[in-house]
């Protein structure tokens, strides 16, 4: 896996993607380097079951999905919309089982509103990671996967000019790149230079104050 333009290397992550998954990459750096690390030593858990929690577009789905084909345990997406019996029985199996279950969640209790008193148990003696907001790195990293994806060609400068000003989120990052290809589309060109985004972005409220 390669860093971005002008950035140092990311670390590559080694978990396989399951049969008939999107051919994706879940970057990692130093914001979700611990999650990727607990998840590979699944091994080592207290119990066979533990809880994933972050953002939304951070990735967790990718991350859930690659987990699961590397260790054949499962996985409970979207857990709190869950039936609360049916995650009480799955969580059991598990355990009866010993194969690993991974919970994703957008929170932990109490924010999770667990009414089942049983499953509320399960998951307060289940270990928690977490996926923490991008770090410069990561946003860089994202940025460069994204515009790829997308095959805009951008200007060896604009990466880390970008990633200095827009919000320190997955979500934000992927609506830049959302917005920059829409602008690209409507100039009939596919290069991306720090004028043009900064005359595209200048008209919405993507970008911080510090691209004033």
């Amino acid at each position: 896996m390669s860093g971005p333009a002008n950035g140092p290397a990311q670390m590559s992550f080694t978990l396989d993607l399951p049969p008939g998954a999107r051919k994706d990459r879940f970057l990692v750096s130093p914001s979700n380097r611990e999650a990727v690390q607990f998840l590979d030593n699944w091994g080592l858990w207290p119990v066979m079951a533990a809880v994933l929690i972050g953002p939304r577009k951070s990735g967790r789905t990718l991350l859930a999905r690659m987990f699961a084909a590397r260790s054949g345990g499962m996985i409970a997406d979207d857990a709190e919309r869950m039936n609360e019996i049916d995650l009480f029985h799955l969580w059991n199996q598990a355990q009866a089982e010993g194969r690993p279950l991974l919970i994703v969640a957008d929170a932990t209790p109490p924010v999770w509103k667990i009414e089942l008193p049983d499953l509320r148990t399960r998951i307060a003696a289940t270990p928690v990671v977490r996926l923490d907001a991008p770090d410069d790195l990561l946003i860089e990293t994202l940025l460069q996967h994204l515009f790829d994806r997308k095959e805009l060609i951008v200007a060896p400068d604009l990466v880390r000019w970008l990633a200095r000003r827009v919000d320190r989120s997955h979500l934000a990052v992927l609506r830049v790149v959302e917005a920059l290809e829409e602008d690209a589309m409507l100039r009939s060109t596919r290069l991306l230079t720090v004028p043009a985004v900064r005359t595209a972005l200048g008209r919405t409220t993507l970008l911080t104050d510090s691209a004033a």
